[in-house]
């Protein structure tokens, strides 16, 4: 998948991610879940690491659990679940490499990678709680359009050294204008926010470039979506460490 396609796959998510203030609880929360299935069946394929079903299963597992758990919680620490399924996911990856057996190829790779996807994919239920915390769209939108800023600007063929500068200036600035527009977020605030978005996001470029030329769609679509779930715990965090 070029990097095109894969940072217009990464604003599709983040769109259906704002999406969920519209449409409801339920809404954000199956694309939540959609998401986490989809970079945790793809991620194995993108590290080109042994075991794929299998460490794919566990990783979506972790995700959609993290998601559907943040959603119904009735206690307000919505991710109290959270790092217990990202336990359990370790966990789990650890079983998958004794079940494996001695001697098998690349198991350290395959253990730090599933490993990283499990974490990864447990950040999904971060979009679900900071849903469920603010109530209204404002802060969701400022990180959605300076993540979308940030994609676009990782879409051009440009050296990284050139990239991800200039993701992280655009999205600082972008992020004050959505706040202004949005939400009571000041503008300080939303710089700093926007431009964090933009480091995770221009994190992942980088990775991209070091791992090379994607292998089928499944790892295009995971690595499309990576960013966007683990910017999801972020979001949740800096939501309240803003607002309360």
């Amino acid at each position: 998948m070029k990097s095109s396609l894969a940072g217009l796959a990464g604003i599709i998510a983040l769109a259906a991610i704002v999406a969920g203030h519209y449409f409801g609880l339920g809404y954000i929360v199956g694309v939540a879940v959609a998401l986490a299935a989809a970079f945790g069946f793809g991620w194995p394929h993108y590290l080109g690491i042994p075991a794929k079903k299998t460490l794919g299963t566990v990783i979506a597992l972790t995700g959609a659990a993290a998601a559907m758990t943040s959603g119904l919680t009735a206690d307000a620490n919505f991710l109290v679940w959270t790092p217990i399924f990202i336990a359990l996911g370790f966990g789990a990856v650890m079983v998958v490499q004794l079940i494996r057996g001695t001697g098998q190829a690349h198991r350290l790779e395959s253990t730090l990678g599933a490993g990283a996807g499990v974490l990864i994919a447990g950040f999904a239920g971060g979009w679900v709680a900071s849903y469920r915390f603010l109530g209204e769209p404002g802060m969701t939108l400022v990180t959605a359009i300076s993540a979308a800023v940030a994609l676009a600007v990782g879409m051009l063929s440009w050296p990284d050294r050139v990239l991800a500068p200039l993701a992280i200036v655009l999205a600082a600035l972008a992020g004050p204008l959505a706040g202004l527009l949005f939400s009571e977020l000041r503008v300080l605030p939303a710089a700093v926010l926007g431009a964090l978005v933009a480091a995770v996001i221009a994190s992942f470029r980088r990775l991209g470039t070091l791992t090379g030329p994607v292998r089928n769609v499944a790892g295009g679509l995971s690595a499309a979506v990576a960013p966007v779930l683990s910017l999801g715990a972020m979001v949740y965090f800096i939501d309240k460490l803003l607002l309360t």
